[in-house]
């Protein structure tokens, strides 16, 4: 999971502003966050629909207070297409899309050229359900810029969520190729390697991902899903228990952490791990599975 930073440093033309977004972060980071991650069937969220980028936070006073120096910046300079792109950013942080969506679409009328401003309104798009949308804006950035890593990214998992995995791969590999020292991608083509069931492809782009991002849960819990898939029970359990010590109220990962107990022989901890799951999430079949099997 991308986490922006809330401390305050440096100024932005003169107003202070955080300086994640004084270096121009975009909505995912810098190329992160085509999808931050999370869960193991998709990448990412920011919020709940869809998939997304950065860690979407309550509102505050220090966010207030920075979008307020950012407006005090495009008063100052309304022809600025980065100012425009930097307060969407702020926008959609705190998960005012329809705001994000209004900035960035300045951004790119100011800079046609402006393929961070199209990725962040992709991804932004993508928060409200508007794929096709969404899609229009990765191709628009990859035009503007095709160089771009993350408009690639973002293309990718989109591309992967509808199926299209062969396109996906394509454009996960050019991502991994512009930025191999991003983790997002390396998870992602791993997701698209375990889906067709390549558990060493998959465990191989797992290994990277958590080797550029060793404090994201997901690439964890996908791995020790790769690893069980393949017999390797007590590593499986390793990344799962990794998993959990980053996300605690993860239900699918306490549920696969039971599995793999249950497959070791461990009768005692498969029932607690199933019922950890059960608690976070009552709706967990894998966990209802699992008790119903120890329970008879």
């Amino acid at each position: 999971m991308i986490v922006v930073r809330t401390d305050f440093s440096g100024t932005y033309k003169g107003i202070p502003v955080l300086a994640e977004w004084r270096r121009r972060v975009l909505l995912l980071g810098a190329v992160a966050a085509a999808l931050g991650l999370a869960g193991c069937e998709t990448v990412g969220s920011i919020g709940t629909p869809g998939a997304g980028i950065a860690e979407v936070q309550p509102a505050s006073k220090e966010t207030s207070v920075n979008i307020a120096s950012l407006t005090e910046v495009i008063k100052r300079n309304p022809s600025d297409s980065e100012a425009y792109n930097t307060r969407g950013t702020a926008y959609a942080r705190t998960g005012d899309f329809a705001d994000a969506i209004a900035d960035f679409t300045k951004s790119v009328q100011l800079n046609p050229g402006n393929a961070a401003a199209f990725t962040n309104r992709a991804l932004a798009y993508r928060q409200t359900r508007r794929d096709d949308l969404a899609l229009a804006d990765f191709n628009q950035a990859i035009q503007a810029n095709s160089n771009h890593a993350p408009a690639y990214l973002g293309r990718g998992n989109l591309l992967r969520s509808q199926g299209h995995l062969e396109q996906a791969l394509n454009d996960l590999n050019q991502a991994i190729k512009l930025y191999p020292e991003g983790a997002q991608a390396f998870h992602a083509r791993g997701l698209i390697h375990q889906k067709e069931n390549e558990q060493a492809l998959a465990i191989s782009d797992f290994d990277n991902a958590i080797d550029r991002d060793p404090f994201a849960a997901a690439p964890y819990q996908a791995r020790a899903q790769s690893l069980a898939a393949t017999g390797k029970y007590a590593a499986a359990i390793e990344d799962y228990n990794a998993a959990l010590n980053v996300d605690t109220k993860n239900a699918d990962a306490w549920a696969g952490l039971g599995l793999c107990y249950e497959k070791t022989g461990n009768a005692t901890k498969a029932r607690e791990a199933f019922s950890h799951a059960k608690v976070l999430d009552p709706q967990n079949q894998a966990a209802s599975d699992g008790l119903s099997r120890l329970a008879g």
